[in-house]
């Protein structure tokens, strides 16, 4: 039995007793509440170790940035683990290091967050140490130079050494025209070269204010407790004006759009994405639901349709998938992608792979299907709420792309409520090949004496 297999007969016990966390979860109590400077604080008790996940989130990623200046958000990620006014370069994970806990950070196109795992005694220290980036980060000159060149290592290994990664990037500047979806979230090379440590300083003093930011603590913690060291670290800085946010509106697809990218690798690979509807109401919106199960009917379990029909029956692909992210600041897209099987070209399997959705479109899901598929959706939430860092996740995620913490447990009661006719719909009507992008790889020859390694000095 696979692991997918095991985990679905578990959610599923959970799913159909109404359980939201697994049996033995903590309470789950959460306390929100604001400080004078606008810093949001979210607090969710969880008792059973002596642990605590701190996590700062910033409402700032590569949706806020412009053309010259692309990765600047990553980069300042890299750039708040040198060197504060009170702290020298290094010291801050010196110093949780001490406490015995770990910390990292990340940047996405939404926000950028930073986190600390430890023992919930050291809880005040740590909320010191952030607050004290938060608003004296020192950007210098020489570190700037440093540290863009790690970034530029990370960029040639993630993306430029990789056949996909490079597909991808080229697939999404396609895909969309006017948005910063389009960017990479590491920044286009040529924008990184001529970046400097201005640059960084300036998206620091625009964006990294109390009132664009969320503090989420989870674990074994008292709520009063944490809200005396929120208003003794973070209380204390002052808040900065913030800039509007321009829209950015993507024009409307005419017509298919297609890019080819030639680059060593093994196998082609083909990857298509269709402009579909994102969450907006949490209780208003059907479409959002109804396409989350379909890609998961389509590929959520060893299973699903694409892997039964393409990779096992068929052969027709050695690989097949299809994904859908309903929620998100930016448009959202249904992904479809496979590599094909050995005497088949990239073009037959993206006819397969259309075949599969036009297919449900005709005939509709099964109700075994439905009520596999609903657990899968709800047995990601059950192991994710089964740590204090998941919860933390959840939490930063939902409230920075702009729903409430009570949002999370709603958008699982809606998916429980979602019908086979629902799936049927949005199969049939969201897959316009108007709206439709389709990215292929063309292997090239790869070079046997060419070793990928991730660079060093890459902790982020």
């Amino acid at each position: 039995m696979s692991t997918k297999d095991v985990k679905w007969m578990l959610a599923s016990a959970a799913l159909w007793l109404g359980l939201a966390a697994p049996v033995g979860a903590a309470d789950g109590d959460i306390t929100q509440y604001t400080l004078n400077n606008g810093l949001r604080v979210v607090v969710k008790e969880d008792h059973r170790s002596p642990t605590v996940a701190h996590m700062v989130w910033y409402k700032a990623g590569s949706m806020d940035e412009f053309n010259g200046t692309t990765g600047v958000a990553h980069v300042l990620e890299h750039m708040m683990f040198k060197q504060t006014k009170t702290l020298k370069v290094g010291e801050f994970s010196q110093r949780v290091a001490e406490l015995g806990g770990r910390d990292n950070a990340f940047t996405s196109r939404d926000y950028t967050a930073y986190f600390q795992q430890l023992q919930a005694k050291d809880l005040r220290k740590v909320m010191a140490l952030e607050a004290d980036r938060m608003a004296n980060l020192v950007l210098s000159k020489a570190e700037f130079d440093k540290e863009i060149q790690v970034v530029m290592e990370e960029r040639r290994w993630r993306t430029d050494d990789q056949a996909q990664g490079k597909l991808y990037e080229a697939f999404m500047a396609t895909a969309f025209m006017a948005n910063p979806t389009r960017n990479p979230v590491i920044g286009w090379m040529s924008d990184l070269k001529s970046m400097n440590y201005l640059d960084a300083k300036r998206w620091y003093d625009t964006w990294y204010t109390p009132q664009n930011a969320v503090v989420v603590v989870v674990g074994d913690v008292q709520p009063a407790q944490v809200k005396t060291y929120a208003e003794q670290t973070y209380g204390k800085i002052k808040p900065k004006a913030l800039p509007e946010r321009k829209p950015q509106q993507e024009p409307v697809q005419e017509g298919v759009r297609r890019v080819e990218v030639k680059a060593p690798a093994e196998n082609p690979y083909i990857i298509m994405g269709f402009k579909v509807p994102k969450l907006e109401n949490v209780l208003k919106d059907r479409d959002p639901y109804a396409l989350t199960v379909l890609a998961a009917v389509l590929d959520s379990y060893s299973g699903a349709r694409m892997n039964r029909e393409l990779v096992q029956t068929q052969r027709v692909a050695i690989q097949a998938g299809a994904s859908y992210d309903m929620t998100g600041r930016g448009p959202s897209l249904f992904y479809l992608d496979g590599t094909p099987a050995n005497g088949r070209t990239v073009e037959q399997l993206e006819a397969d792979l259309l075949a599969q959705v036009d297919r449900i479109a005709k005939e509709g899901v099964t109700d075994q299907e439905l009520a596999r598929v609903k657990a899968q959706l709800i047995a990601s939430q059950v192991y994710k709420r089964d740590s204090v860092f998941g919860q933390a996740m959840e939490i930063g995620q939902n409230l920075t792309i702009g729903f409430e913490v009570e949002d999370i447990d709603r958008m699982i009661e809606q998916i429980k409520t979602v019908t086979a006719q629902e799936v049927q719909y949005v199969a049939q009507t969201h897959f316009d090949r108007d709206q439709l992008t389709v990215g292929t790889l063309f292997p090239l020859p790869i070079d046997p004496n060419k070793k990928s390694q991730p660079p060093k000095g890459l902790t982020h």
